[in-house]
């Protein structure tokens, strides 16, 4: 994100934007002014999308999988793609599954936790065509995997959403740490949990490539809410396997900000903290429970989408209710730390929307797209969209999920999951959560 696409970001409220563009659910949607022009109902009733644009269907939930271990997991969360060499690309998935998924991740020898958990990965793998050629377990035995990040060394770090310990819920194992994941060769990272980088509810990470410090979000929708982490591994950028080595964990303070939903100006900056984790293992009380002096600590509801560019790391707060105990409302931030100057800044405010039906609302994972823009998945009420935001903040509708998973009479529309880029920019890769299923978006991409 360069300096002038972030300069205008920080004007832009998407409230305005997106409650000209959208009309809701069942109304047509007019074209933005920028992007790819408004979106066309798929005859096949699975994925809309701009003229001239193309899906392909690479998997869906309860197909077998490719490598015979069993029926494609269900609830397909976040996802990375990588370059696999001449044209190929793998792709790792997260799969969010919690105690009652139907379809679970096969154990799979290994490469398995804890037995009794259902969540984890598969890898798929695609010729330079874009077909798929082989479809596996890459990940098993872990619980809740939402979403990660990848690293600059080519791997996956799986994120499991939950603080459940061993003997809940029937798992054997403490859960709510990272794994790593490399889709070369699954094996070869095992299923490790990197516990050093703290147990609670990882939602995504951000990779710093120049540093090497792992930034972290926690997903608590209860008070006391989630916090915003830095990791400094022992061994930074030491490569696949060296965050086994341990670190240290800190969590961010912004002095005299309790809570970051409070901020409804986009373009505040404030100077930024980082206090250790007194207990990064949670072993007796969570973290965002614990005690960090008297400063306190800054907290923020639903903290999900990370992801790291220009210089900076780029993470969101998905909503706020004071209904749920928030200091204030609001329908998604996205926010910048700049650690060179030690500051975080508000780039983008959505809503408020007076109409839940609306799109624009309820952020979750979130990608730099091709052309210096953004990609960003809802996770809200009503109809579910990709949004694009163009490098000078325009907002437009790139996908909408058309597969209605509702009852007769009471549509609903799954979220949108995982959204990322093939290394050569030129096909998108996204989930629909549920159903579970992996699209492939090929078209004239600017």
């Amino acid at each position: 994100m360069s300096v002038t696409r972030r300069t205008l970001l920080a004007s832009v409220a998407f409230s305005g934007a997106l409650g000209s563009l959208f009309a809701g659910s069942s109304r047509a949607v007019p074209p933005p002014r920028r992007g790819y022009g408004p979106l066309v109902p798929d005859p096949r009733g699975l994925l809309d999308l701009p003229a001239g644009f193309h899906y392909r269907v690479l998997s869906r939930a309860g197909d077998p999988l490719r490598s015979g271990e069993g029926p494609v997991p269900a609830n397909c969360d976040g996802m990375a793609a990588f370059d696999a060499g001449s044209g190929r690309v793998r792709l790792v998935r997260n799969h969010e599954n919690r105690t009652t998924a139907a379809l679970r991740v096969p154990a799979a020898r290994g490469l398995t936790y804890d037995p009794q958990a259902l969540g984890g990965c598969t890898l798929l793998e695609l010729d330079p065509a874009g077909a798929v050629t082989a479809e596996r377990v890459a990940l098993a035995g872990t619980a809740v995997n939402c979403a990660g990040g990848r690293t600059p060394w080519n791997t996956w770090l799986s994120c499991e959403e939950t603080e459940d310990r061993a003997g809940t819920s029937g798992y054997t194992r403490d859960h709510g740490y990272v794994f790593e994941v490399d889709p070369a060769d699954p094996h070869r990272s095992g299923a490790v949990p990197l516990t050093a980088m703290g147990r609670f509810a990882h939602e995504a990470v951000a990779v710093d490539p120049y540093r090497g410090t792992v930034y972290e979000t926690e997903d608590a929708f209860t008070r006391p809410f989630g916090l915003f982490y830095r990791f400094l591994p022992a061994r930074p950028l030491g490569g696949p396997g060296s965050l086994r080595a341990g670190g240290v964990l800190h969590a961010m303070r912004v002095p005299g900000l309790a809570d970051l939903s409070v901020v409804d100006e986009p373009g505040a900056e404030f100077p930024v903290e980082w206090v250790p984790v007194p207990d990064p293992s949670a072993a007796r009380t969570p973290v965002r429970f614990q005690d960090f002096g008297p400063g306190g600590i800054t907290h923020a509801q639903k903290l999900e989408g990370c992801y790291w560019g220009d210089g900076g790391v780029h993470f969101v707060s998905s909503y706020a209710r004071r209904l749920e105990g928030a200091p204030a409302d609001h329908h998604g931030q996205v926010w910048f730390h700049d650690p060179r100057r030690s500051t975080i800044r508000l780039d983008v405010l959505f809503g408020p929307a007076a109409d839940v039906q609306l799109p624009g609302d309820s952020p979750d994972n979130i990608c730099l797209a091709p052309d210096g823009g953004l990609m960003v998945c809802e996770d809200g009420g009503g109809a579910q969209y990709v949004l694009g935001v163009t490098p000078d903040g325009e907002v437009y509708p790139m996908a909408r999920n058309a597969q209605d998973i509702g009852r007769p009479g009471a549509p609903e529309w799954g979220e949108f999951a995982g959204v990322t880029f093939a290394p050569d920019g030129r096909t998108m890769y996204v989930n629909a959560y549920a159903p579970g299923t992996t699209f492939a978006v090929t078209g004239p991409w600017h």
